[in-house]
């Protein structure tokens, strides 16, 4: 009896596009999270949904390496591509939780100028993915996350020098401080996932 492993193979490309995109959706909120934050409540408890959806796709991607003989490209590479998706969304739905969490007003324009670019990486990274099948064609996409991450390190390096500027309140410094470190990481993770896929494409180049 032969077994149909080009079919799983190409079920593993499948599974990569769901998993970006529920990690774009959950970026989407949290544009949505600093731009109607009289919702906050409401669109964090989005997020969490978000961040269950994807433990459970990466859950399943992690049974199908385990049955499947012949994968689409090392199993190494595939734990690693589904553990940065993964940490783009924890990050995503941690900053949401800790703008509640810290009891935070309002958000500041840095906040959303950085939740912005934390979607265009996720947008960029779900456009390579759909790509994958064909490891070809995704290195504008792993530049562009690159180019992003740089801008977004630029501006988080402004904020957090404006916090100290002005004589803020202190208990104020510290959570907005704890929250553009939170946006960095979530940027710095695209990054990371961008890393990946060129390590990939690179292999199979």
């Amino acid at each position: 009896m032969r077994f149909p492993l080009i079919p799983r193979e190409e079920k593993f490309f499948d599974m990569f596009v769901a998993d970006a995109r529920n990690m774009l959706g959950a970026a989407r909120l949290l544009e949505q999270f600093f731009g109607n934050y009289d919702d906050r409540e409401r669109i964090a408890s989005q997020l969490r949904d978000a961040e269950h959806s994807g433990d459970q796709i990466s859950h399943e991607i992690g049974h199908k390496l385990e049955s499947t003989f012949v994968t689409p490209f090392d199993r190494e590479d595939i734990h690693a591509l589904i553990s940065r998706l993964d940490d783009i969304v924890d990050f995503i739905e941690e900053i949401a939780d800790t703008c509640i969490l810290y009891n935070i007003d309002e958000p500041t324009p840095t906040a959303r100028e950085q939740a912005g670019i934390i979607t265009r990486q996720c947008e960029q990274l779900t456009e390579g993915l759909d790509k994958l099948r064909g490891f070809k064609g995704l290195e504008q996409h792993w530049i562009e996350v690159h180019r992003l991450e740089n801008e977004g390190d630029r501006i988080a390096r402004q904020a957090v020098a404006e916090l100290f500027k002005h004589g803020q309140d202190p208990l104020t410094v510290i959570k907005w401080k704890d929250v553009y470190a939170l946006l960095e990481k979530a940027i710095d993770a695209c990054e990371d996932a961008a890393n990946v896929l060129e390590r990939i494409v690179v292999k199979h180049a």
